[in-house]
């Protein structure tokens, strides 16, 4: 019989769902989250998956099939299917049964207990071109292919454990600030210090590699800096774009004793190579004409680098992973709020940074003040009719298109701007031309990839000191921006059903507020229309992490009338 009071249907081909309403709904979502993935997020019943690299994660993080099982076992409402459970002994015993090792000479090994798993590599022929043969019971890696055997390895189901150590790299050692140039006492927060030492795990080959993650706010550059002081080696930090570059390079200035001329910038503008060099993916893969050669991968053999940080890894280009498959012998820490690539390469991330070492769920820091409690609100909001005859006979395209730049949103975002008092407000959107009407519409500064660097450093310092109390901003916005005063976001428009923009844009209003510690993040949609239907994929990755979407049409969030604050503070 049922227990018809637990929460979870575990289902035979891996699916589990799992009840909004039991009253076990809470404590059951943030286990499943370490082991499996979300697939859909309606109101009564969300839907995950329990896939190879789901578990291959949870086994890296020390999550045991027996720990697993239990806890299937404990909250379902019917016997837990016995092929489920085998998938997860079977997924769970790969991670480690299968090991990358280097000898006193240099020469690299797969070796395992599991004979029949080497003689299944051996013979596979994915596998075979980095290969050289057997030798006592041990497979040959040929030299120079230790990423590529390793991207080999999990394509084809085997999650190889990296211990073949690392290069050490040129020293460079520099201390932590007790205090931050400002005067601020500076410590690494508990979880801060938690994640830099189990990437680190005491300098042994099983630690060294692999992703930390973090919500936007909680600090992945002190993470960054705590882990360059640990391992004392020269280091290289590739970011997204150049005002990442002066962002890094201030917190390194603010939090250690390093010197501002060993910091390097690797950009368009300058290319330094100092002991510590910060470079754009941009530069990275530079070339000059398509299909030709990279003109700046040498910067990854221009020193000798004892660590590389992959800051928001889940957008390294694809192109980097080819070079990272050569630099295995380099430490290597993904920073990231969010391990969902829209690429399908998170095996490639897995296999060549590395497995997730540390995960903090975000509500769990939200608790402890450490993050803003985000208010999450979706608004639909009606098309005209002459719109709505233009959307109905558009490709899908255009359709997407159309629905984002509803003129109607005008009108909410108005609405918002009162109830808010037109303070401290972000409006984030995809469409360069929407923006630029709600920037001449409300009378307020518009930032896109086309304002020049000096000109967002003027306008990012205006809003952050409250001389600018609202501003506009393109996809620039998504990444590595710092504004710590942004108290309300209002997304307009984005990219499809993108679940990583979701996190990103949620991220710009998580740093800590005084007094309250709340923040609000405002999706406007178009009712009725493909861009609803996307937007439920985007926030997929933000309901895993115990974010609720509150929705309301329009007509329903004017009807509150100067009380939508305190509604949505108590929904």
């Amino acid at each position: 019989m049922p227990d018809i009071n637990k929460p979870l249907i575990v289902q035979s081909d891996k699916t589990m769902l799992l009840e909004v309403d039991n009253e076990f709904f809470e404590e059951c979502r943030m286990v499943l989250s370490r082991f499996a993935e979300l697939e859909k997020s309606p109101e009564y019943l969300h839907t995950y998956r329990i896939t190879p690299l789901s578990l291959w994660n949870a086994a890296s993080s020390k999550m045991t099939s027996d720990e697993i099982i239990n806890f299937l076992n404990d909250y379902s409402k019917y016997p837990v299917p016995k092929n489920v459970a085998a998938e997860i002994k079977e997924q769970i015993s790969r991670y480690g049964k299968v090991k990358l090792v280097r000898d006193d000479d240099g020469t690299l090994y797969i070796e395992s207990e599991e004979q029949s798993f080497l003689n299944e590599i051996a013979n596979h022929r994915t596998v075979q071109p980095f290969i050289e043969g057997k030798i006592d019971d041990k497979i040959v890696v040929m030299k120079n292919y230790r990423g590529h055997i390793k991207q080999a390895l999990i394509r084809i189901g085997f999650p190889v454990e990296d211990l073949a150590g690392y290069d050490e790299g040129a020293k460079y050692a520099f201390n932590l600030r007790s205090q931050t140039q400002s005067g601020r006492e500076f410590i690494l927060r508990d979880y801060q210090k938690k994640s830099v030492e189990v990437f680190h795990s005491n300098g042994t080959n099983e630690g060294g590699s692999g992703v930390i993650v973090l919500p936007c706010g909680a600090g992945k550059t002190i993470v960054g800096v705590g882990v360059m002081q640990l391992i004392g080696a020269q280091t290289l930090i590739l970011v997204t774009n150049t005002l990442s570059i002066r962002q890094w390079t201030n917190e390194i200035l603010d939090k250690t004793d390093i010197s501002p001329e060993d910091i390097g910038e690797y950009s368009g503008v300058t290319k330094e190579i100092k002991p510590i060099t910060i470079a754009t993916y941009n530069i990275i893969t530079h070339r000059k004409k398509k299909g030709g050669e990279f003109t700046h991968f040498n910067i990854f053999s221009a020193n000798n680098w004892g660590l590389v940080i992959y800051d928001e890894v889940h957008l390294l280009p694809a192109p980097v992973f080819r070079m990272t498959s050569e630099l295995q012998a380099k430490r290597r820490l993904g920073l990231t709020a969010t391990l969902v690539r829209e690429d399908g390469l998170e095996e490639d991330v897995f296999s060549l940074i590395g497995p997730k070492k540390y995960d903090v769920p975000w509500k769990d820091l939200e608790k402890k003040s450490w993050i803003a409690n985000a208010k999450c609100v979706e608004i639909r909001c009606e098309m005209d009719e002459e719109l709505r005859t233009k959307y109905s006979v558009s490709d899908d395209r255009e359709k997407y298109r159309l629905a984002s730049e509803n003129p109607e949103k005008l009108r909410v975002i108005q609405r918002i701007m009162e109830e808010h008092g037109k303070q401290n407000i972000l409006v984030i959107g995809q469409y360069i031309a929407q923006l630029e009407k709600i920037s001449e519409y409300f009378k307020i500064p518009l930032i896109t990839g086309k304002t020049p660097l000096q000109e967002r450093e003027r306008l990012y310092s205006g809003f952050r000191n409250g001389e600018i109390p609202c501003l506009a901003v393109s996809r620039v916005a998504n990444f590595s921006i710092d504004l710590p005063d942004a108290s309300v976001a209002i997304q307009v428009s984005g990219t499809f059903g993108s679940r990583q923009e979701e996190a990103q844009r949620l991220g710009r209003v998580l740093r800590p507020k005084e007094g309250e510690n709340i923040a609000f993040f405002y999706s406007l949609v178009s009712r009725d229309t493909t861009e609803e239907r996307f937007g439920q994929n985007r926030q997929l990755f933000l309901t895993e992490q115990g974010y609720e979407y509150q929705i309301y049409t329009y007509d329903q969030f004017e009807k509150m009338d100067g009380s939508a604050k305190e509604t949505i503070l108590q929904g």
